[in-house]
């Protein structure tokens, strides 16, 4: 089991955030992690953990996340990466990958795209933004969620998705659902599903896909074989390996790897395995 002793530390940022982060290890690349929808800096500690003997490793709670501010922010892709951006540039960051899961993945992507000397590699982590949604469908999967909000709590919401992410249900599963249960006391329910909602609503609204090929960084994306959240089952009757293909075949220095026995949290069900796929593509090169 990875510790839960780092110490955090925060930084101002110019939209009126103070934004949370731990700041572990160090060495000539710095990883910086960045989490999925309404997870937070610690759901990467069985990463930094290791990885931290060879690597500066940084892992963010976006705005609204984690040990994060909650404010009135235009919560979204362009928002987050934005806040990554000025992240990297206010801490004077250099040799950075930048390391996204889930939502974190779009992030990643829309920060690169935009600016593509942020970065010296590119880490994804069963990443957002390889499907494609019609306008319909997007109308669609949020009328859903709407309705699904009456029925249910932040805490239950976040209970499914996270144990919805994982093949094998594991102690490290239940840990996070706490973790996150024990933050969301201090978190008003309405303003955290207004977080969430305008999470979504950008990964729909603010799509990559069509811009993947602008990625200068050589890239690795790594998916769960088992990954139950991508596709978005109630929309694509695809495979996760067919979206995952798809998406990575339109980066030009993108590496594929297919990850058995695991889901949606592919860097934590195998995080054993993962860590050395990422240490060594660091160093490649």
């Amino acid at each position: 089991m990875a510790p839960n002793n780092y110490k955090t530390r925060k930084l101002q940022l110019s939209n009126d955030s103070t934004v949370a982060y731990i700041d572990e290890g160090q060495g000539t690349h710095t990883l910086l992690f960045i989490h999925g929808l309404g997870t937070y800096a610690l759901s990467w500690r069985y990463n930094v953990d290791y990885l931290k003997q060879y690597f500066r490793c940084i892992a963010l709670d976006l705005p609204g996340n984690g040990f994060s501010d909650r404010g009135e922010y235009p919560y979204g892709i362009s928002f987050f990466s934005a806040s990554v951006l000025e992240f990297i540039q206010k801490l004077q960051l250099t040799n950075v990958v930048l390391v996204g899961h889930s939502m974190g993945g779009q992030v990643v992507l829309d920060l690169a795209i935009k600016h593509t000397d942020c970065a010296a590699k590119l880490v994804l982590c069963a990443p957002a933004g390889f499907e494609t949604f019609t306008a319909f469908e997007r109308s669609t999967y949020m009328s859903a969620l709407r309705v699904a909000d009456l029925f249910s709590s932040a805490e239950d919401s976040i209970a499914s998705s996270v144990l919805m992410g994982f093949y094998h249900q594991q102690p490290e599963a239940v840990r996070i659902v706490n973790e996150l249960k024990e933050l969301l006391k201090g978190y008003p329910g309405k303003e955290y599903r207004k977080m969430i909602d305008g999470c979504i609503y950008g990964m729909l609204h603010e799509p990559v896909v069509d811009r993947l090929h602008l990625i200068k960084q050589k890239t690795l994306v790594l998916f769960g074989e088992h990954d139950a959240l991508i596709p978005n089952r109630l929309i694509h009757f695809t495979s996760t390996e067919n979206i995952a293909v798809s998406g990575s075949s339109k980066i030009p220095k993108a590496k594929l790897e297919m990850v058995p026995g695991a889901g949606h949290f592919v860097q934590i069900e195998k995080a054993e395995l993962v860590n050395r796929m990422i240490h060594q593509f660091v160093l490649e090169g």
